[in-house]
Formats: structure tokens, C-alpha cells, sequence
């Protein structure tokens, strides 16, 4: 199997990411920072570099969102690119993580399941 990717993230994954930035910096932050990665060109980025500079374990295929992503996969369905912010550089945001994955961890780690060199489309600020 291999994953196909949409070109721009769907809609719903921009207030997810506020949800998640709003646990590790301010209201006012997070919603800037959203902007920024409403704006931000596509990138890509290779699953198990995700995971490395975020310091995130991968999680297991059978994980209830993984397993979801992997049958959306297997049904041909194009998964929604990743949102990623850098833990430093941003004014307001002090963290001491080098990458913060904002939305698509479970997606992150569905392709790292099935190709940890495949490349993912995100949008990384």
C-alpha cells in the first residue's frame, strides 16, 4: 500500500491545531501561529524525521486513529498534509521541543507504517 496525499490540509486540521498549540502556549500565539500555517507553502518531510526531531514515538498500526488512517490508505482515500511548527524562532512560544507536530500525528505515523522514507506533504513554519 502506499498513501496519496491531498494538496491542502482540510479545514477541520486548522482548529485541531489551535486545540493542540493552545495547550503548549497562549490563545493569542496559537491563533498566529495557525495563521502562519494557513499561509505557509507545502513541504515535505520524510515520517521517521518527523517523529525524530519531535521527539514522538511511533505509535502502533493498531491504534484506534492509526488503524483509521491505514484503512483510509488501503481504500485509496488521499490523507490530509501535516501541520508542523518549529519549537524555537516563534515570538510567544517557549518550548523546549524542537518540532511540534500541530495536526497529523496519527497520520505521521500511518506512513511511517507503511514507508518511513516516503516523503509527507506538510506545511512546517
Amino acid at each position: 500500500m502506499k498513501e496519496n496525499w491531498k494538496t491542502e490540509p482540510d479545514e477541520h486540521d486548522y482548529p485541531a491545531a489551535l486545540d493542540y498549540l493552545t495547550l503548549v502556549t497562549d490563545e493569542r500565539t496559537a491563533a498566529r501561529l495557525v495563521e502562519e500555517l494557513r499561509q505557509a507553502e507545502l513541504t515535505h518531510r520524510k515520517a521517521k524525521d518527523i517523529l525524530r526531531a519531535g521527539r514522538l514515538e511511533l505509535l502502533d498500526a493498531d491504534n484506534v486513529h492509526v488503524a483509521k488512517d491505514l484503512r483510509k490508505v488501503k481504500k485509496g482515500k488521499a490523507l490530509s498534509p501535516v501541520l508542523l511548527v518549529r519549537g524555537h524562532g516563534h515570538p510567544g512560544l517557549e518550548t523546549a521541543d524542537d518540532l511540534l507536530v500541530a495536526d497529523g500525528y496519527h497520520r505521521v505515523c500511518a506512513s511511517h507504517h507503511l514507508d518511513e522514507n516516503a516523503d509527507i506533504p506538510c506545511k512546517l513554519i
